[in-house]
Formats: structure tokens, sequence, C-alpha cells
């Protein structure tokens, strides 16, 4: 799969989120909405009332992130308000089968997150069930963060994990994504990519987003794991 590049709004300006997901709308597949609620992360900041608002004005579908306590109840209505992906994560998930196929059934994309700290093998049973599995490359709650290189080891394994059963699942890494790590997360297996203060804090976002698409596919080009 050709990579994608998902703009992070965590990065953009909340007084103007429309005007700021259009400037990103002619380059990026995605628009990711990180939805924190101050207790799985150390951080608030939106939830369904403005993704439903977002739907109404963005030409990108939507990349749900959801870093929340009890996402099992919260997560298929991001999915029925029309959201295209909606990832929960495997520490806040006490059912997370039941909701994946929930979210599913909604027409939304499941994806399953996982921390810098969690394993990514005691879910390989799971891959049947989601869309997308989603490596945190930093600490989640806050954008900006520099990012963790000890992550691309699973990166690879997690590649290795999807590869080996042949299934259809796309792989995201989420943090510190910049122009000086994304073609390492592209070696290492990595086929979407959410990227924050690299696009919104460029002078040209969409501009930021053309070239950081430029280097995924340049290091996706020459990786073992594509061949």
């Amino acid at each position: 799969m050709a990579p994608q590049i998902s703009p992070s709004i965590l990065s953009a300006d909340f007084a103007k989120l429309a005007d700021d997901v259009a400037l990103v709308s002619d380059a990026a597949d995605w628009v990711h909405v990180d939805v924190m609620d101050n207790h799985f992360v150390p951080n608030l900041t939106l939830g369904l009332p403005v993704v439903e608002a977002l739907l109404k004005h963005s030409a990108l579908p939507l990349d749900c992130h959801l870093m929340i306590e009890d996402p099992d109840r919260w997560a298929p209505q991001y999915a029925e308000a029309g959201a295209g992906s909606v990832t929960i994560h495997a520490e806040a998930a006490k059912a997370p089968i039941r909701t994946l196929r929930t979210i599913r059934a909604a027409g939304a994309r499941a994806g399953l997150g996982i921390n810098p700290a969690t394993p990514v093998e005691p879910y390989g049973d799971l891959l049947g069930e989601i869309d997308m599995l989603l490596l945190m490359t930093v600490e989640p709650g806050f954008g900006g963060q520099k990012f963790l290189d000890v992550v691309l080891p699973k990166v690879r394994r997690a590649r290795e994990m999807i590869k080996g059963r042949d299934l259809p699942v796309w792989l995201q890494v989420d943090g510190g994504v910049s122009a000086e790590t994304i073609e390492r997360c592209a070696e290492a297996g990595a086929d979407v990519f959410v990227a924050g203060n690299a696009v919104y804090g460029a002078g040209d976002p969409a501009e930021a987003v053309r070239a950081l698409r430029g280097q995924a596919q340049h290091a996706t080009s020459g990786a073992a794991w594509a061949q």
C-alpha cells in the first residue's frame, strides 16, 4: 500500500479547526483527531461534539484516535457519527473484540492502539479483527514530544506479524513523526503516518504533507518488508 499521511489537528489552531483542516485537504489522506479525556492520558482535548462538527466541514475522512477510559462505551458513537476510522487502546478496552466489531459494523475502519511499553505480540490473534494497528512512538498525551527510537524494533515485529498472516492491516505510527524520523518508520514497516508539528508547524502545511509522503515513499521502495 502506498504511504498515507494523517495530519494531527492536536497541533492545529483549535480556534479555527475547520480552516486548518482545509489547509491540508488537497494533500493528506486523513485528518487525525486525538480524543483525550484527562484520565487515560494526562491531557484533555476534544470529544464527539467537535468531531460531529468537523465532519460537516472536512473533505477528508476523520481518523479518530481515542485515548480515553472506557472506549467500549464511547467508540461506537464516533463510528456512528461518520468517522472513517476509530482506534481504541488495547490498554483501556475491556472487551476489545466486541468493540472492534461494533466499530466495523457501524461502517468505520477499526484500529487498535498500543503504547510504547506495551508488547505487540499478545495482540497477534486480534489482527483479524482490525483494519489498522497503531503503535505509539511517544508516550500518549501531548504533541511535540521527541520520537522514541526504542519503538522501531516493535514496528518491525508488527510488520512481520501482519505479513506472516497475509492480512490487509495498515500499520500506523503516531508521535514525533517528522522529516527526521519518517524514513526510519517507513523502512521499519509503517505505512500510515500521523504528523502534527511537522505539518502544522510548517509555513505551508500542504507542502509539508507532500514532502513527508515523498520521503515515506522513497524509504518504502527500498524496504525489505515491501519487496
